[in-house]
């Protein structure tokens, strides 16, 4: 291919591993959603994908046309086992984004795009501007940006210097191009124009014109995202967030565009990324929650909500990257929460986690009205009450970082009225106050005001008593849905967020429900106990913006995995391996991990977990192979299985394990090797498919509670 462009005789495309990979993310996919009958699919499917490819056999005599043919036989193979609808397209979608960056590849090769030093000799850093020195980590294969005066230091010094480690292992200097951390790119542009997946997957010429039309908008939203590279992640990540919640009152939703910085320089030598900006891209319209009955959602109505406010926002599912689905308050209980959640976080993106908990709530509730953020600007500590219809979420906030979290069963929405006062709703927690008044209402019932103000007071009544803590009577007592706060630091201020907020702080609308007098009762009660009420910068969007702008954390960059698995993986229960430096050993490591699956009643080889490691090991060659063969010696059922294997660390050394597990051990399918992520033992994440270069995961750390609710 040197000197002249190419065609497609000169493609060269790995035929055999492409439909190997083809096969296992199909069997992943089954085994994942239809486990009985996987094997079976399995081979339906490979069988059918044979037959169709044997019929292109004489026609393909190039490498480029067997890969076009793998691609255009894919959904017709897969139609022999599975029923068209949104699954099916799902993984179809999943797969054109896979094939399309082989394609991608096939594309520079076609360019003639190869990477070769230069024609004249090597050429001093300084010279020639297009081009710099830097560090090369040969152990996880990343270049690092060094010092300019250490770089003056290194190319004036007739003398040899010492230069610093990375994971144990002495530093390269290696000269590279500034756009492409590489010798210099030579190119000659072919003429030559490689077909997209998704027009090989036969889709129409309309489909292909939406998918542009999303790439053009998500370019408008996001600027940025034109110079980040494919092929690498650089510096900064921006991603678009969704943030979705079903409520007990309303339901709503928010898109965010985030932006992360890789926390990567010569004296801190990580690569994870920290979030420096959001910014609010559609704020959605809020509608009341549909529901059939007092126990049942109409799925099918608020998935339509969610699909026209896609529309209006002029976003895709196709532009989302990450987000959260939750579905909370009383909403939660209903019988149908979990079948919500899956099926909205199913179509709403690439990685939209679906989560409900009444901790995990009030985790998002803080964060999204803006008091966590607020708390870290003027170091107080601020207690914030997210009061919607079912539930009020707290959470305390100190300094920037939320230390304690709780919600009891207090909200507008668990009575509702009409202008007449006739009811139209009744929720347990007011039946079960009803009782403990001595009054008798039922659905169709005209109510006094008088027993609405009574109701309202005995629910503002335990909420403060929650706040002030811990509760002590029997009605809030019975309210609670999760232990009581923890307030071991004096608390400066209160902030309300939620739908009930919006009448605190002054707003005249008004819903068919008690949330009015809540507020009033809550305000009087306020006042007599003299505590401080701030007011934050989101009320009722509080919790759906922290669901967009918050639930997400993203690994390290040096992350490693198999290439087959598909994505996303979800609901993983987090079990610590008490594992550090200074107790290290093989049969201490096998001991710990024995101890973390049984703390989960879990079992090694049968359960899908995450094993989570504190800077377990030294990090130089000797022991990243010990360790890794210790890995293999404490999971032998997942091993003789081919059981997933999923392990996260805190520092960087996700990808240098992974290579070590994939040389010295027979642990290379089926394998995770995630870092730079803060986690606790009973945490439960979902894991998204990796972003751009297939390095870093983007991480849902979350509690799943449906159809729960503690009673003392």
């Amino acid at each position: 291919m040197s000197g002249k462009s190419a065609d497609a005789s000169n493609i060269k495309v790995d035929i055999a591993t492409q439909r190997y990979t083809i096969v296992g993310i199909v069997h992943a996919f089954l085994d994942r959603y239809n486990k009985e009958e996987a094997e079976e699919l399995k081979d339906k499917f490979e069988k059918k994908f044979e037959k169709l490819l044997q019929q292109h056999e004489e026609e393909n005599k190039t490498e480029l046309l067997q890969y076009y043919s793998l691609i255009s036989e894919f959904r017709p193979a897969l139609e022999t086992i599975m029923e068209p609808g949104q699954i099916f397209e799902n993984l179809c979608d999943r797969m054109a984004e896979m094939f399309d960056i082989t394609l991608a590849g096939i594309q520079r090769q076609a360019n003639n795009e190869i990477r070769r030093p230069t024609e004249n000799g090597p050429m001093m850093p300084g010279s020639d501007k297009t081009t710099t020195i830097k560090f090369f980590c040969t152990v996880c294969e990343e270049f690092l940006d060094i010092p300019e005066d250490l770089k003056e230091q290194l190319l004036k010094s007739d003398e040899k210097l010492e230069l610093p480690k990375h994971y144990d292992k002495e530093l390269e200097i290696r000269i590279v191009n500034i756009t492409e951390n590489s010798f210099e790119l030579k190119s000659n542009k072919s003429t030559f124009k490689v077909k997209s997946a998704r027009e090989l997957m036969g889709y129409s010429k309309k489909e292909r014109e939406k998918i542009e039309k999303s790439k053009n908008r998500l370019a408008e939203i996001f600027p940025e995202i034109l110079s980040q590279s494919n092929d690498d992640i650089g510096e900064y990540l921006n991603v678009l967030s969704v943030g979705i919640d079903v409520g007990s009152s309303t339901s709503h939703l928010v898109f965010s565009g985030l932006t992360l910085r890789r926390e990567q320089s010569f004296m801190n030598m990580s690569n994870r990324f920290h979030l420096i900006n959001r910014k609010l891209i559609y704020e959605g319209n809020i509608i009341d929650t549909p529901l059939l009955d007092r126990f049942t959602i109409d799925v099918d109505a608020v998935v339509k909500f969610f699909e026209e406010e896609y529309e209006k926002a002029g976003i895709t599912t196709e532009m989302v990257d990450t987000g959260a689905v939750i579905v909370t308050g009383e909403t939660a209980k209903k019988q149908n929460a979990e079948e919500i959640v899956r099926r909205l976080s199913s179509t709403s993106g690439k990685f939209v986690s679906a989560a409900a908990g009444p901790n995990f709530e009030s985790l998002l509730g803080a964060m999204g009205s803006g008091i966590v953020d607020q708390t870290l600007e003027d170091g107080t500590t601020v207690m914030n009450i997210d009061v919607g219809g079912g539930t009020s979420n707290l959470a305390i906030a100190s300094k920037g970082q939320v230390t304690s979290t709780s919600c009891t069963n207090v909200g507008g929405r668990l009575l509702g009225i009409d202008e007449d006062f006739k009811i139209w709703r009744i929720d347990e927690p007011t039946e079960y106050l009803f009782k403990e008044l001595g009054l008798d209402h039922k659905i169709g019932d005209i109510i006094t005001e008088k027993d609405v103000k009574l109701i309202a007071k005995e629910y503002a009544k335990a909420l403060i008593e929650v706040m002030k803590g811990p509760a002590k009577s029997k009605n809030a007592k019975y309210l609670m849905m999760t232990e009581d706060l923890d307030f071991s630091i004096p608390i400066d201020g209160y902030s309300f967020s939620g739908g009930v907020a919006e009448f605190i702080y002054g707003t005249e609308n008004e819903y068919d429900d008690i949330g009015v007098y809540l507020a009033q009762e809550i305000q009087t009660l306020m006042k007599k106990h003299k505590l401080q009420i701030v007011e934050p910068k989101n009320k009722i969007r509080a919790t759906v913006i922290g669901a967009g702008s918050f639930s997400l954390s993203v690994s390290g960059s040096t992350c490693y995995f198999d290439k087959s698995i598909l994505f996303p993986l979800e609901n993983i229960p987090v079990l610590n391996v008490n594992i550090q430096k200074e107790n290290y050993n093989s049969e201490n490591l096998k001991k710990e991990t024995e101890l973390a699956f049984r703390r989960f009643d879990m079992k090694e080889g049968e359960d899908l977990v995450a094993l989570y490691f504190k800077d377990p090991i030294h990090r130089n060659n000797f022991y990243l192979t010990d360790f890794a063969k210790a890995i293999e010696e404490a999971l032998p059922n997942s091993v003789v299985d081919n059981k997933m294997v999923i392990l996260i660390f805190d520092q960087d050394m996700g990808g240098s394990l992974g290579i070590a597990l994939r040389r010295d051990t027979s642990l290379r399918k089926n394998l995770i090797c995630m870092d730079e992520l803060e986690l606790e033992e009973g945490d439960w994440i979902d894991i998204g498919a990796p972003l751009y270069s297939g390095q870093a995961f983007p991480v849902t750390v979350k509690s799943l509670v449906f159809n729960r609710n503690k009673k003392s």
